[in-house]
């Protein structure tokens, strides 16, 4: 009975631990990142160092930002999406590539932005333009025809 206890506090003390860490990690993760003080999911979390996810806009900033009237490519997906975990890396570098800039939405953690933008699925690529919506990529899909959509709105 002495072995189990002891066990059992062996195996108790190796959770506490592993909490402890995820928890320092968490934190050392959160510092300056671009969520602002916002309580984020761990998967978002998890995503803050990936480069292919550093162009984060917070949604008022999105707003403000399809305002100016200038062309704007929106990003709006979902660390959790696995579409998006397929499209983000192809995505990302086809766009530097091209010279576009990608501002990207974080719908899990802002998801009142599903209605806002009339959301399907996740990840949703929109063109704005003058401050409206001029098309947009709903779902994956390959280098090619990411390539000939942003080529399509460059000629806009």
């Amino acid at each position: 009975m002495k072995k189990l206890a002891i066990f059992g506090g062996i195996i108790v003390a190796l959770f506490v631990a592993i909490i402890v860490l995820t928890n320092i990690s968490n934190n050392s993760k959160l510092e300056n990142n671009p969520y602002g003080d916002k309580k984020l999911r761990q998967s978002t979390i998890d995503q803050l160092s990936d480069k292919n996810y550093q162009n984060i806009i917070l949604p008022e900033a999105l707003e403000e930002k399809i305002a100016t009237g200038k062309p704007v490519y929106a990003y709006l997906f979902s660390p959790e999406c696995i579409h998006c975990q397929r499209m983000t890396p192809k995505l990302m570098p086809t766009a530097d590539e091209s010279g576009v800039h990608i501002d990207q939405l974080n719908v899990l953690e802002f998801p009142e932005e599903w209605n806002k933008y009339n959301l399907e699925a996740t990840p949703t690529l929109i063109y704005f333009n003058e401050g409206k919506e001029v098309t947009r990529m709903v779902g994956d899909y390959d280098v090619d025809q990411i390539k000939s959509f942003f080529q399509s709105n460059s000629a806009q």
